[in-house]
């Protein structure tokens, strides 16, 4: 797949938008001279554009944490363009070692919040977007920072095809709830879950991740929620 398939991006810092920040800190620690060499060098030829090739099948996953799951969608579909958007440096450095470790072609990155990114792609253009185990702010005074929200899902519903799957997931059950309400007042997305296992249990081409494992080991039910856009 070639880097034309996802151009270099003209989204930057400055861009401003009026979102409330729904992800904690962005740096952990110092960088390691690879790990600057793998920003500096490689981030740039990866890092992910607005523009989307019609010709091309297009994914998009917010906050992609580890990148367990990204890396493996790209490696399981490596004709679909994957864009993956994660503001925390950590996930980004992994994400960028694989791509230079396995010679992935058809991953763009945006290490930045994925909204602003989001309101410049073109209607009708996503075939695929996941959110999964968003920052989950379980304090009350934070829970209005939640990602998984109206305003976020209609911005979804603007870019995704029609029949795109919208793939969706969290351990906390508040958290599950307040999803259910902001999908019930976008009517754009309907969910496909016809029995308990459809949400319980993930599926085949649905990887799992730290987080889901964490959630297991602390006794919490994951939630896995597909929805298709009508």
């Amino acid at each position: 797949m070639s880097a034309a398939m996802i151009r270099p991006s003209n989204i930057t810092d400055s861009d401003a938008y009026p979102d409330l920040r729904s992800y904690g800190r962005q740096k952990a620690r110092q960088l390691s001279p690879r790990q600057q060499r793998l920003f500096s060098e490689v981030l740039p030829q990866v890092t992910a554009s607005a523009a989307i090739d019609p010709a091309v099948e297009t994914w998009l996953e917010i906050g992609f944490g580890g990148g367990e799951h990204l890396v493996w969608q790209a490696r399981e579909n490596p004709g679909v363009a994957q864009i993956g958007c994660e503001p925390f440096e950590d996930g980004v450095i992994k994400v960028l070692s694989a791509i230079e470790h396995h010679k992935l072609e058809n991953i763009r990155i945006h290490a930045d919040d994925a909204r602003v990114l989001i309101r410049a792609m073109p209607e009708k253009s996503i075939a695929r977007a996941f959110v999964l185990f968003p920052d989950p702010w379980p304090k009350k005074r934070h829970v209005k920072r939640r990602l998984v929200a109206v305003p976020l899902l209609h911005e979804l519903a603007r870019v995704m095809k029609i029949g795109a799957e919208l793939r969706i997931a969290t351990d906390i059950g508040d958290y599950a709830r307040t999803m259910f309400i902001a999908l019930h007042a976008t009517p754009a997305f309907q969910w496909t879950a016809t029995s308990p296992e459809d949400w319980r249990i993930r599926p085949a081409d649905w990887p799992g991740t730290r987080y889901e494992a964490k959630a297991h080991r602390e006794s919490r039910q994951p939630y896995f929620l597909r929805l298709v856009r009508v």
